[in-house]
């Protein structure tokens, strides 16, 4: 199946992201985002834990039982969500997230045996330990972490 338009320049960022230690940061964004009241993200939310659930067992060395296309496919769908201009600006009424889920349901559907190997991992946690692996940071620990100029 074709990857979306523009999906590309998302990959190269999404490597970049993941090269510069800032996934914890893009997680938190995608987390603000989709906690926003509102009808438009219900249908996205469970997809989205997912997501942020596999990218942040993968960061913290929990699960690396990705391949690092589907990985980065992920971080880019997950750019792109948080991105507000992409190919329909998200402040554009009704329309503005068609673009958002159309890439995260496309890399759900492209992906979908390495999501469904994740969530098999996943259910086969101990809750209290899935609750530390996926836990965000806060924006304290993130303020933390950042190079000193």
């Amino acid at each position: 199946m074709k990857q979306p338009w523009n999906f590309s320049s998302y990959l190269r960022l999404a490597a970049a992201f993941l090269r510069r230690g800032r996934l914890p940061a893009l997680l938190l964004a995608v987390a603000r985002k989709s906690g926003k009241p509102g009808p438009r993200f219900n249908a996205l939310k469970d997809d989205l834990r997912l997501l942020q659930g596999l990218c942040m067992a993968w960061w913290q060395g929990e699960y690396r039982a990705i391949s690092s296309q589907a990985l980065l496919a992920v971080v880019a769908a997950l750019l792109y969500f948080v991105t507000p201009l992409d190919a329909l600006p998200d402040w554009l009424p009704m329309v503005g997230f068609i673009d958002d889920l159309a890439v995260l349901a496309w890399v759900l559907r492209t992906w979908s045996d390495e999501l469904a190997a994740y969530r098999a991992w996943r259910d086969a946690q101990a809750p209290e330990a899935l609750e530390v692996i996926e836990r965000l940071p806060d924006e304290q620990s993130l303020a933390l972490d950042k190079p000193k100029p």
